[in-house]
C-alpha cells in the first residue's frame, strides 16, 4: 500500500524538502518527502502501524497528522494540525548553606570550587521568593530573577536521521526564553512511542529551570475526552463540556499518565519515568500531566512540573509533636524544590512522550504502564528488592499511636511496589540520637520491636540509621541484627556495657570505637548523598582514613540528585564520578541506591523518585534470623542498582590476567540506548559504549565484551535506555 502525506511543505514556507541524507530505509521504519513535506511511518507494537506527518507554517513546525491503525485496517486519525507547545520558567541556582557548612570545616571554599559545587544543590527553591532564611547563600530572592517564556520558531530547515531502529526528525530555529536550539521528534520501531523534545541551551550563568510541554490544537469536531486515574486509582474523565480554560489544568494523575480518546483510537501523554523528576523531600503528586480547553472547538494536552512544593500531611498526637511535624513539612515545602540544572552551554533535552494507538484509552493505559511494570519492581529469581535511607519517623509514629500494631502508611506504599527489604533511617530529626543512653535506648527498642512486628515473609524492615557522628559527613549504618548504641559517650560510660534492661549496648566516643563496634557486630556503612548536602566534601576528605579503607565502609549512596537533562545517565556526575573516583583511590567500593525522603503515603507518586537495589539473596531472612546474607551480598558487590525499567539478570568478569571478558544479560522495556564497560587505572577513568539503538523495546540481550586488563585496576558494567532509565552493576577488582 502507498502512503501519502497529508502535509505538503511549500517551497516558500520550507525553502527545501526535508534533508534525508542521513536516512536509511528499512522495513517498518520509513521517511518520505512528498511535495516538500515529510511523513514518518513505523511498525509499532503487536503489528500496529503508526504515522506522523509534519509541515512548517509561518516558520513554525506543525504536526499535520498523528494516526494509528491495526494491520491492513483503516487509519484512525488522532490529531491534525497540532502545534508543539513548550513553556519554560527559569530562576537562579544558589549554593545551599547545608553544603557550605562542611566545606567551610574542610577549608574548601575557593570561588572556583563553590561554583562547581552549587550545581549539586538539593536545598534550593529558585522560584520561592524571598526564600527561607538560612537555607541558601545570597538570599533574598527577587521576583526579577524569575522569567517565563513560551517557545517561538524561525524554522528554515528539517533533517531526518536514522539511528538504528529509530528515526529522528529535527527542526531548527527554536527559541524558548533564554534557551535556543531545535525541536526533535523521534519514533522507534517496535513500539507506538513518539518522543517530542526541545533540545536547547542557554549561555547565561546559574540557571535552574522547569518546563511544560505538549501539543495544542486537538479539535472537538468528533467526540473526544481525556481519561486518567486519580491518586486513589479511580477512573476520571473530562469530556470538554465546560467553558474554556485560561491555564493548563494540572491533573494529579496516578502513574503520571493522561489519555485522550477519540472514536476508534487514543493518544497517551506522559513524561519520562525518572529523568523528568528532580530530587525532593516530599513525594506528593503535584500534577504532572495537563489538559487545557482552548476554545469551544479545540484543546491541548501535555506534561508539566509544578512551580512550588506542597506540605505533606503532618502527624502528632501531642501539640508539641504536631507543631514539630508541621514546621518540618513547611520547611521542606518552602526550601526544597530545586528544579533542573542548566549550566551555560549544556544542551538540555526537554521531552514529552506520546503513545499512538488504535485501541481504547483503557487498553492504551495498560500498554504504557508496561514500560514501568505498572510502577512496580519486577521480581527477579534469586534477588531481593531493597530500598534504604528513609526518615519516616517510624519510632515516633508508633509511640504517638500508642500501639505497636499501628501500620504506618509507608509500609503499604513500599509493598505495593514489590519491595522486599526496607532499610530505614530513624533518629534523623526525630527521637534523641545524641542522648547517651536512657532516652535513646528506649526509643531504639520501640524501633526494633515495631520493625519486627511489621516485617513479613516477603518483607523485611531493617532498622538502620543515618548518623553524622565520627566518620565525617552523613552515612547510612546497618547491622545484621538490632544493636543498641549511642552516638556519644558521657564521662564514666564504657565503650561496651551490659545494660540491665537492654543487654549489650555501645557508647561511641571516637572514630576508632565506632569502627570497632561495626567490626564486632558485623555492621556496614556507606556515605549518604556523597558530595552534596551534609556530605559535601565527603568521602574525598576521608579517603585516606582507616575507617574508609576498611571492609566496613561499602562506598556511597546512589540517588538521582541533581538532575541535568543534558546528561544521558541518572546522577551522571555526582554519583557515578564518586563511584569511579572511590575505586581509583584503592579498595573496591560500591554505590547503594537510597531514597532519602520523609513522610510517605500510598497516594504519593513515589516510584519516579526512587532507585532500588536488587540484592543477590535467594531467600529473604525473617526479622529474628541473621541478616548476614544480605550484608554479605552487599559487601561482596552482589547487587545492582536500577530505576526498574532495566534489569541486569546476570553479570560477571571472566578470564585471568590481561584477557578478560565482561559478560552480562540485560532486559529492558523502553527502547535501549547503550551498554557500557567502565574501568579505571588508579588515576583516571575510561569507558567503552556499545550502542543498542538497533534493538527492540521489551527485549533482552546477552553481552560478552572483551577487555584488555593491562594497567586497569577495576571494571564495571551499566545499561541505559532512551528515556534515561538504567541499571548499574558494581565494580570488580582486576588486580
Amino acid at each position: 500500500m502507498r502512503f501519502f502525506t497529508l502535509c505538503l511543505f511549500t517551497a516558500a514556507a520550507f525553502g527545501a524538502t526535508c534533508d534525508l541524507s542521513e536516512y536509511k530505509s528499512q522495513p517498518g521504519l520509513t521517511a518520505v518527502n512528498a511535495g516538500g513535506g515529510l511523513t514518518l511511518t513505523w511498525l509499532g507494537a503487536a503489528g500496529q502501524e503508526l504515522r506522523a506527518a509534519f509541515d512548517i507554517q509561518d516558520g513554525a513546525p506543525v504536526v499535520r497528522e498523528l494516526a494509528a491503525r491495526r494491520v491492513a485496517q483503516t487509519w484512525v486519525v488522532l490529531g491534525r494540525n497540532l502545534q508543539p507547545e513548550f513553556t519554560v520558567t527559569t530562576g537562579m541556582r544558589r549554593l545551599s548553606d547545608q553544603q557550605l557548612k562542611p566545606l567551610q570545616e574542610l577549608s574548601r571554599t575557593s570561588p572556583e570550587f563553590l561554583e562547581q559545587e552549587k550545581w549539586k544543590a538539593f536545598w534550593d527553591a529558585p522560584l520561592m521568593v524571598p526564600g527561607r532564611k538560612g537555607t541558601n547563600a545570597g538570599l533574598p530572592r527577587l521576583e526579577s530573577e524569575i522569567r517565563r517564556a513560551a517557545a517561538t520558531y524561525k524554522t528554515s530547515a528539517c533533517a531526518v536521521k536514522t539511528d538504528g531502529a529509530r528515526l529522528e526528525a529535527t527542526f531548527d530555529g527554536l527559541t524558548l526564553g533564554i534557551f535556543s536550539g531545535s525541536l526533535r521528534f523521534t519514533v522507534y520501531k517496535g513500539t507506538n512511542l513518539l518522543r517530542q523534545e526541545a533540545i536547547a541551551k542557554t549561555n547565561e550563568p546559574s540557571v535552574a529551570y522547569k518546563y511544560n510541554a505538549g501539543l495544542k490544537g486537538f479539535t472537538l469536531d468528533t467526540p473526544k475526552r481525556v481519561l486518567w486515574r486519580d491518586v486513589a486509582r479511580g477512573l476520571q474523565k473530562y469530556e470538554f463540556g465546560g467553558s474554556a480554560n485560561t491555564d493548563p489544568v494540572g491533573l494529579r494523575a496516578r502513574n503520571r499518565l493522561l489519555t485522550m480518546e477519540t472514536p476508534g483510537g487514543s493518544l497517551a501523554v506522559f513524561p519520562a519515568p525518572h529523568k523528568f523528576f528532580f530530587a525532593r523531600e516530599i513525594e506528593l503528586n503535584l500534577g504532572y500531566v495537563w489538559y487545557r480547553k482552548d476554545s469551544k472547538n479545540s484543546f491541548s494536552i501535555g506534561v508539566r512540573q509544578a512551580e512550588r512544593e506542597e506540605m505533606y500531611r503532618p502527624f502528632g498526637n501531642s501539640d508539641e509533636l504536631w507543631k514539630k511535624r508541621v514546621d518540618q513539612a513547611r520547611s521542606f515545602s518552602q526550601a526544597n524544590f530545586a528544579l533542573y540544572n542548566a549550566p551555560a552551554g549544556s544542551m538540555q533535552r526537554m521531552a514529552v512522550y506520546y503513545y499512538l494507538s488504535p485501541d481504547s484509552a483503557e487498553k492504551t493505559q495498560q500498554q504504557v504502564l508496561a514500560f514501568t511494570h505498572d510502577d512496580q519492581y519486577k521480581p527477579l529469581p534469586g534477588y531481593q528488592v531493597s530500598v534504604g535511607h528513609f526518615h519516616t519517623h517510624f519510632n515516633e509514629q508508633i509511640a504517638d499511636a500508642g500501639s505497636i500494631d499501628f501500620q504506618p502508611p509507608w509500609i503499604p506504599t513500599f509493598r505495593a511496589m514489590g519491595i522486599n527489604i526496607a532499610m530505614m533511617s530513624d533518629f534523623h530529626g526525630d527521637g534523641h540520637p545524641t542522648d547517651p543512653g536512657p532516652l535513646r535506648f528506649a526509643e531504639q527498642k520501640i524501633y526494633f520491636d515495631a520493625s519486627r512486628r511489621h516485617s513479613d515473609k516477603d518483607f523485611l524492615i531493617i532498622p538502620g540509621e543515618e548518623p553524622d557522628a565520627t566518620f565525617g559527613g552523613h552515612y547510612t549504618m546497618v547491622f545484621p541484627k538490632p544493636v543498641y548504641w549511642s552516638h556519644v559517650k558521657k564521662v564514666g560510660q564504657q565503650f561496651e556495657e551490659n545494660d540491665p534492661k537492654f543487654g549489650k549496648v555501645y557508647h561511641i566516643g571516637s572514630t576508632a570505637e565506632e569502627l570497632a563496634m561495626l567490626r564486632k557486630e558485623g555492621g556496614y556503612v556507606w556515605q549518604a548523598h556523597p558530595r552534596t548536602k551534609g556530605s559535601s566534601g565527603y568521602p574525598d576528605a576521608i579517603k585516606d582514613t582507616e575507617h574508609f579503607k576498611s571492609e566496613r565502609y561499602i562506598g556511597g549512596s546512589y540517588q538521582s540528585l541533581p538532575v541535568d537533562l543534558s546528561q544521558q545517565r541518572l546522577c551522571e556526575v555526582r554519583c557515578l564520578d564518586t563511584l569511579d573516583d572511590m575505586n581509583n583511590w584503592g579498595a573496591t567500593k560500591y554505590l547503594v541506591a537510597e531514597g532519602d525522603t520523609y513522610a510517605k503515603f500510598p497516594d504519593d507518586e513515589t516510584y519516579p523518585h526512587l532507585l532500588v537495589n536488587y540484592i543477590k539473596v535467594a531467600k529473604l531472612p525473617a526479622f529474628d534470623d541473621d541478616w548476614s546474607p544480605i550484608m554479605k551480598a552487599i559487601r561482596d558487590g552482589q547487587f545492582f542498582v536500577t530505576s526498574g525499567e532495566v534489569l541486569i539478570k546476570n553479570y560477571a568478569v571472566q578470564g585471568t590476567g590481561a584477557k578478560r571478558i565482561v559478560v552480562a544479560e540485560v532486559e529492558w522495556t523502553y527502547p535501549p540506548e547503550f551498554v557500557e564497560v567502565v574501568w579505571g587505572d588508579g588515576v583516571s577513568t575510561d569507558r567503552r559504549l556499545i550502542p543498542l539503538t538497533d534493538r527492540a523495546p521489551f527485549s533482552s540481550g546477552k553481552f560478552a565484551i572483551s577487555l584488555d586488563a593491562t594497567g586497569k585496576k577495576w571494571v564495571r558494567f551499566a545499561a541505559w535506555d532512551s528515556a534515561g532509565n538504567g541499571a548499574i552493576a558494581q565494580p570488580v577488582a582486576l588486580q
